[in-house]
């Protein structure tokens, strides 16, 4: 991602003129003219020539996590992450991607000064994949304003914008997400070129407004369009937030019944669903599922490819529903009966004295 003194980034600037800045700087990097200076004005001193600012005046801070010591998701994610956090109320609330909070023990936010603010997670949403932190102390930072994500058209210029600087993209694509550790959307914003420093930054507008949360990079952003693999990254889309911040908030999860989880990852090979891991001390651990296992059915009905036993996962009903999976393993075909879960209850919850 583009650094902050790439960007000319560096120092604060004028209260209320992020949104006039974000536009004018989409412009200016697409090669678009900016709009002509009156020449009856006199030009403004050299000092303010340039708007001045950090990633915080556009509602970005770094979020900091330290997971607990014995933490399952050490081996995948390790004891700590760091990453972006977009700062969404005037009380200290704090939207992330989740993978960087979960099974946190302790969280800390930064501004681009070096203050410092602890905080407490609020939520994590495994269905979509956002985390929701609150500072314990007032943050410094102005709040974002949500954008329509669904209304982003492919081509579009946005800005991404992590804890170190911003880097201007363009969305272009918009299509499901299927990911390994039972997670699917069933639309993501994917935009090009790829940045780094991706985990919790912010997708803007050209009004300065949030359309997304980063979630990954990904080898091929336009989804073979073109024939061509062109790299990029994923985001989660703000609209999926809009109806279930509220129970988040309140209630520290979505509304509605949890998901059946069992545990394992995947990888679809030609249509193929293979085992590629399996959660130590999970339900598919449990029940002796193993890696290379080859899922081929699910409660008698074939399953093709990963979105569809997706489907047919979460289809069996709420969390705790037995799973009775068809699986060939070596040049035969087993039945398997998994006892699912709440995901929630399988990571581990930051102790309290």
């Amino acid at each position: 991602m583009t650094g902050d003194r790439g960007l000319g980034l560096q120092g604060r600037r004028r209260p209320g003129a992020a949104a006039a800045w974000t536009c004018g700087l989409l412009l200016a990097i697409s090669g678009m003219p900016l709009p002509a200076q009156d020449p009856a004005q006199p030009a403004p001193p050299a000092a303010r020539s340039r708007p001045e600012l950090t990633v915080d005046a556009l509602s970005v801070v770094k979020v900091r996590a330290k997971a607990v010591s014995n933490a399952r998701s050490l081996r995948t994610l390790g004891p700590q992450r760091e990453g972006s956090g977009v700062v969404i109320d005037s009380e200290g609330l704090v939207l992330t991607i989740g993978y960087l909070i979960m099974e946190a023990e302790t969280i800390e936010l930064s501004t681009t000064d070096g203050r410092v603010f602890p905080a407490t997670t609020v939520a994590y949403d495994n269905a979509t994949g956002f985390g929701l932190l609150r500072a314990l102390r007032p943050l410094p930072v102005k709040p974002v304003q949500f954008g329509q994500s669904s209304s982003v058209p492919e081509r579009e210029l946005v800005l991404i914008v992590g804890f170190d600087g911003v880097a201007p993209a363009y969305v272009v694509s918009r299509r499901p997400f299927v990911g390994y550790w039972e997670y699917l959307l069933d639309e993501a914003i994917y935009t090009a070129p790829a940045t780094v420093n991706w985990s919790g930054a912010a997708l803007l507008n050209k009004e300065g407004k949030l359309l997304g949360i980063g979630s990954l990079v990904v080898g091929d952003a336009m989804g073979g369009a073109g024939g061509r693999q062109v790299p990029g990254n994923m985001f989660v889309p703000i609209d999926l937030l809009k109806p279930m911040l509220g129970d988040l908030i309140a209630t520290g999860k979505a509304s509605g019944r949890a998901r059946p989880w069992i545990g394992i990852n995947t990888q679809e090979v030609q249509g193929n669903v293979i085992v590629t891991r399996v959660s130590p001390e999970g339900p598919a651990d449990a029940a002796a599922i193993r890696t290379g296992d080859v899922i081929v059915g699910l409660g008698g009905q074939p399953v093709k490819g990963q979105a569809d036993f997706y489907g047919k996962l979460w289809g069996r009903g709420e969390a705790g529903v037995d799973i009775p999976l068809e699986v060939l393993r070596g040049a035969r075909v087993e039945s398997i009966t998994i006892k699912s879960i709440d995901r929630e209850k399988y990571f581990r919850p930051k102790p309290t004295y």
